[in-house]
């Protein structure tokens, strides 16, 4: 069990959003946006899913009596379940997780419990499927709030992804010259759908982490003269900047745009064809917090997630995963002051875990990941003791075909990366 930390109450800080203050089942099935948090005015996708409402039991509950149920469910489970929490989870929720992580790390602590029947993930969709690509056939997956999706992953669907192929394969051809080399490889970040994990799978392509984007970008190059990278635009440019190409050769494919927005010329130029999709949570960082940070203190340490904009990575002092961030801070000099720029829940998570050294967000206001934040206490009590009663909800289930081709483009990522 992850050690008990003290909640956060938004009412009693500066929040973008009163309805922070809220439970998820206030706003379940607005089609209008994501709920409330840094993702509340991207648009919602026509395929979203809806989440059955709760029994009110649930919704009505104290924290305690939440708390002594979910306790309760497992202990009945036993070893029938692993709980897996991701670090931007909030504290009621991931203090009953057996593991604390990140999305792909989780998947695979998960594989260490083959005996598990059930894997509750407590993120959001992207990460349940990938669970479920690695899990065992006999193993279900549960995402306890369907709706717990994430805004970056749903900015490239598959047929937005496909449209796009075809015009890069109409301006490139199959192949350039007589070297066999490829004219463009797919790379996806693991924040995607399962389908366009797939979509790589069949085309030569591969996945890739914030903390192994310059590896895989390195596979991807020895086989091919270009990427297209999808669907975080700041985690592809970033690393291809680190990698040392020039920004002209990181064009942007608008999605809303006939060919992207761009000209064959530009194409033809290109090493590395950006996807105009982005996290809400990181485009909040701006450059004017890392200088308040550093008036405020001159010793700070600036350290950003890759997924937060150019100007904003080449101004900190350091950039990088989350597991990346957590472990500078664990093997910084004490004391050590530190300004971070990702997900204010993992900000509020490191201030708690690392007492010995000053770590505050970048961004003064409390404003989490909307679609993380849909997990509730009350949804991961219901999932539980309707498991407890042998019936299973929100499981979720990729299709064997995808898992087979998304399980190649995996595979490709632990092989490239396993030096």
């Amino acid at each position: 069990m992850i050690e008990e930390l003290p909640l956060l109450d938004p009412k009693s800080v500066s929040s973008c959003s009163k309805d922070l203050a809220k439970g998820p089942w206030e706003w379940s099935g607005n089609k209008a946006g994501y709920g409330p948090g840094a993702s509340s005015t991207d648009p919602l996708p026509p395929f979203y899913p809806s989440q059955e409402s709760i029994p009110s039991k649930y919704r009505e509950a104290e924290p305690a009596l939440l708390e002594a149920w979910i306790t309760e469910a497992r202990t009945k489970l036993d070893e029938k379940v692993v709980i897996l929490g991701h670090y931007y989870q909030r504290e009621e929720v991931i203090r009953h997780s057996d593991y604390l992580g990140d999305s792909y790390l989780l998947s695979v602590a998960a594989t260490r419990h083959p005996r598990a029947d059930y894997i509750v993930f407590c993120g959001v969709h992207f990460m349940a499927e990938t669970a479920d690509i690695l899990s065992q056939p006999h193993q279900q997956v549960i995402l306890p709030n369907i709706e717990a999706g994430c805004s970056m992953a749903d900015m490239a669907d598959p047929e937005s992804i496909d449209r796009c192929w075809k015009h890069l394969m109409s301006v490139f051809g199959p192949q350039e010259g007589d070297d066999n080399v490829t004219p463009i490889i797919p790379v996806t970040y693991m924040n995607s759908s399962a389908e366009l994990k797939a979509f790589c799978g069949q085309r030569g392509g591969i996945v890739c982490t914030s903390s192994n984007a310059d590896k895989v970008l390195t596979w991807a190059f020895e086989r091919g003269k270009r990427v297209l990278f999808f669907p975080d635009q700041h985690l592809g440019r970033n690393t291809g900047l680190k990698m040392g190409f020039d920004l002209d050769e990181l064009p942007l494919w608008n999605r809303r745009k006939a060919s992207g927005g761009l000209s064959d010329a530009q194409l033809l130029n290109s090493k590395i064809i950006l996807w105009d999709g982005f996290c809400s949570v990181h485009k909040r960082f701006r450059v004017d917090q890392i200088e308040l940070a550093r008036k405020n203190n001159p010793q700070v340490r600036v350290i950003v997630h890759p997924e937060c904009p150019m100007e904003v990575v080449q101004a900190a002092d350091e950039s990088g995963s989350t597991e990346f961030i957590l472990n500078t801070i664990r093997n910084a000099p004490v004391p050590t002051a530190f300004a971070v720029g990702t997900e204010i829940s993992m900000v509020r998570h490191l201030a708690l875990k690392f007492p010995q050294h000053e770590i505050t967000c970048l961004d003064p206001v409390v404003c989490p990941c909307s679609t993380m934040y849909r997990i509730h206490p009350s949804y991961l009590a219901w999932v539980l003791e309707e498991l407890a009663e042998g019936r299973t909800v929100n499981q979720i289930t990729v299709p064997s075909d995808i898992i087979q081709d998304a399980s190649i483009a995996l595979n490709r990522m632990l092989e490239a990366t396993q030096n």
